[in-house]
């Protein structure tokens, strides 16, 4: 087996780029204990797979599926080729409705965690396994050549970590724990390091949490990323709702019993600590008005009811870990900040009040918003930085849209806007747009190979972009009194597929696919896999994906839309999967040329793959000569093949039957042939 590209991942989120507060908003066997519950209700009435669709697992249903993949995680090792020093952690199993199981794991070298080695093992009810997804594709003996002789003192990585925080204009920096020892797997060669976490006050007073990791060996600073990430009541946002509550008459307060017990607290403009808990006589909060500080309680706890709701009865995820433990909101944050946050170190939202103290930031997507940077954090674990950044971001948006429509209330009624309630630009207008990013003033429609740099929550446009063509396709749309108009990159239509559709597809495979590196190119090939695995590969729901995917600039659209200039193009876009180990023809007929083929024939090929270095490539013709256009590799560890090859087929007759012969030289990863062209 190979691993597959990786980051650390996410501890916590902002809702707003830290740099444009006021204005806006590095790439790279299983359980079967417990059987699976049903899908949820709302996601099985969407023409899927019903057994591929994610199970309701209750939380015990998980806790036994992780006792029994730990109990079985050094045999998973030694099957995965791990050497004698590596071992596996579990951080989280998924499952879906037919036993299939997705065990996530973290790994250790010699003790020492590796970060970037965060793996995804699939397996069938059977126990047969059916695919791995690997943050890192270091190879075996690139981990086993890691020692753990420190040329570098602790103290030198620390103080490298401390100047990287102030540059960066933070306030009363100082490491909030020693440096520790880790392999660093996240990009290129493995090497080991010292990761220290830098604490106190980012310059806008949000908390710090930058980690930073230094080579233990040359002092160089390798990575470094931010862990905080920037969420009857009468609320300020969503009117008169229901809340959960706990107590009795002439005691209450805001603890949601029926929701893993979350609390909402008071932090009455502090900035550490949880304050004090919202308690009353009566069983009233708020009066709508901010100046009231019940009313940003009962917003805040109302969209952390209405985001637990939406995962567990549309994705059947009970909690933002699976567990059913809730997390906790603090509101009234700091003074005057404009600003929302999740963090993981506390597994709780925060939200500050606004410019002048009027605008609370607990609007219900920010909520959901924030709280889904935590499920991220407990599943594929994006790191906060470059594409995967951007995916992180984008992903906390997408499930934020989600929430709003599914809760559906006529103050706040769905739609495609982010943080169009709070007012933080002072005229109207949204945070962000995901029919057309770019409308911020700063965010990208786009994907281009430069993004990875942007601030995340820029580089986020193209996968919100993606979110809105797959659910409602491109050109103009009005959707709850909210005119919209999506381009495209390629200035060619998408037809949407619903935004049900779309939300299942996303979240499957940010539980089952990505990794903690995974970029924009891995996650068309990750949410390819779901719509194949759910809607089949042949499926309009598929295409969509595709199309969408190109839509932003991110691969082709089946069957090349876009012919070549001059010649006469033949081709197949049946899709088709790829079986692991196993070769696949894919016929193209050739009629009505005349003489030989050119010297110059045009093959254009475009597969979904986990890991291309599988691949070998050729181009058979009528006679079976055969033409290599690629070889396997164990070090191409891209994604996908997405080429145009040129072959000197003139000494053959162009007319019958030439194949595109696919062989998968390597066990481990698999994928879907979308089409082949042939220009003559």
């Amino acid at each position: 087996m190979r691993s597959t590209p990786s980051r650390r991942a996410t501890a916590t989120g902002a809702l707003i780029a830290a740099a444009a507060l006021l204005a806006v908003g590095v790439q790279t066997g299983g359980a079967t204990a417990a059987p699976a519950g049903s899908a949820a209700p709302a996601a099985a009435a969407k023409g899927a797979d019903p057994g591929a669709l994610p199970a309701q697992l209750s939380p015990a249903q998980r806790a036994e599926l992780i006792r029994e993949a730990n109990a079985t995680k050094a045999a998973t090792a030694e099957e995965l080729g791990l050497g004698a020093t590596e071992k596996l952690v579990v951080r989280d199993v998924v499952q879906d409705v037919d036993g299939t199981t997705h065990t996530r794991y973290e790994r250790t070298l010699g003790g020492l965690p590796v970060l970037g080695g965060d793996l995804v093992v699939s397996e069938t009810k059977a126990g047969a396994t059916e695919s791995v997804a690997k943050a890192s594709r270091a190879t075996g003996a690139q981990l086993k050549a890691v020692g753990t002789a420190a040329d570098v003192a602790p103290a030198a990585a620390e103080k490298q970590a401390l100047t990287a925080a102030k540059a960066e204009g933070s306030r009363s920096a100082e490491a909030s724990k020693a440096p520790r020892k880790v392999v660093w797997a996240a990009e290129g060669t493995p090497r080991l390091a010292y990761e220290t976490v830098v604490g106190g006050l980012q310059h806008d007073g949000t908390p710090n949490e930058l980690h930073v990791i230094t080579d233990a060996t040359s002092g160089e600073k390798l990575y470094e990323w931010q862990a905080i990430e920037n969420g009857t009541g009468n609320t300020q946002y969503s009117g008169q709702v229901t809340l959960g509550t706990s107590g009795s008459s002439g005691s209450y307060n805001l603890t949601d019993s029926a929701r893993g017990n979350h609390k909402t607290y008071n932090l009455n403009r502090g900035t550490s600590g949880t304050g004090t808990l919202f308690s009353g006589a009566d069983d009233i909060w708020g009066n709508g008005s901010a100046t009231n500080t019940e009313t940003a309680a009962a917003d805040a706890h109302y969209g952390a009811a209405e985001t637990w709701d939406f995962y567990k009865n549309v994705m059947g995820r009970s909690g933002i870990r699976g567990d059913g433990v809730g997390a906790y909101s603090r509101v009234h944050y700091g003074n005057n900040y404009v600003n929302a946050f999740w963090s993981d170190s506390c597994f709780c939202m925060t939200y500050g009040d606004g410019s002048g103290n009027a605008a609370p930031l607990t609007s219900l997507d920010v909520a959901a918003h924030e709280m889904t940077h935590g499920v991220t954090s407990n599943t594929a674990n994006l790191n906060y930085s470059g594409e995967s950044g951007g995916l992180n971001e984008a992903t906390s948006d997408i499930f934020a849209a989600g929430v709003e429509f599914y809760s559906d209330t006529a103050e706040d009624p769905g739609d495609y806007l982010v943080g169009e309630k709070i007012d933080i630009n002072g005229d109207g207008t949204p945070l962000r747009y995901m029919d057309k990013p770019s409308k911020d003033g700063a965010s990208k429609d786009y994907w281009y190979s430069g993004i990875g740099s942007v601030d995340v929550h820029y580089s986020s446009g193209p996968a919100n972009h993606f979110f809105y063509l797959l659910s409602e396709g491109s050109g103009a749309k009005t959707v709850n009194g909210v005119s919209y108009n999506s381009p495209t990159s390629d200035g060619l239509p998408v037809t949407g597929i619903g935004r049900d559709k779309a939300l299942q597809i996303w979240y499957k495979a940010l539980t089952t696919k990505f990794t903690s590196t995974t970029n924009y190119a891995a996650a068309r090939t990750g949410t390819l896999a779901v719509a194949g695995e759910l809607y089949g590969t042949t499926s309009a729901e598929y295409t969509a994906v595709a199309n969408a995917w190109a839509g932003i600039s991110v691969g082709t659209r089946p069957g090349g839309t876009d012919p070549e200039p001059g010649g006469t193009v033949f081709q197949n876009t049946t899709v088709k999967a790829l079986p692991d180990r196993a070769t696949t023809n894919i016929p193209v007929t050739v009629t009505g040329v005349t003489g030989n083929a050119p010297s110059d024939l045009s093959v254009a090929v475009d597969i979904t793959h986990t890991y291309r270095g599988d691949l070998v490539l050729d181009l058979v013709a009528p006679d079976g000569t055969a033409y290599r256009l690629k070889n396997s590799s164990s070090s191409d560890s891209a994604d996908n093949v997405v080429a145009t090859y040129t072959v000197n087929a003139s000494s053959e007759t162009a007319n019958g039957t030439w194949n595109l012969r696919i062989q998968d030289a390597y066990a481990g990863d698999t994928g879907t042939f979308n089409s082949v062209k042939l220009t003559f």
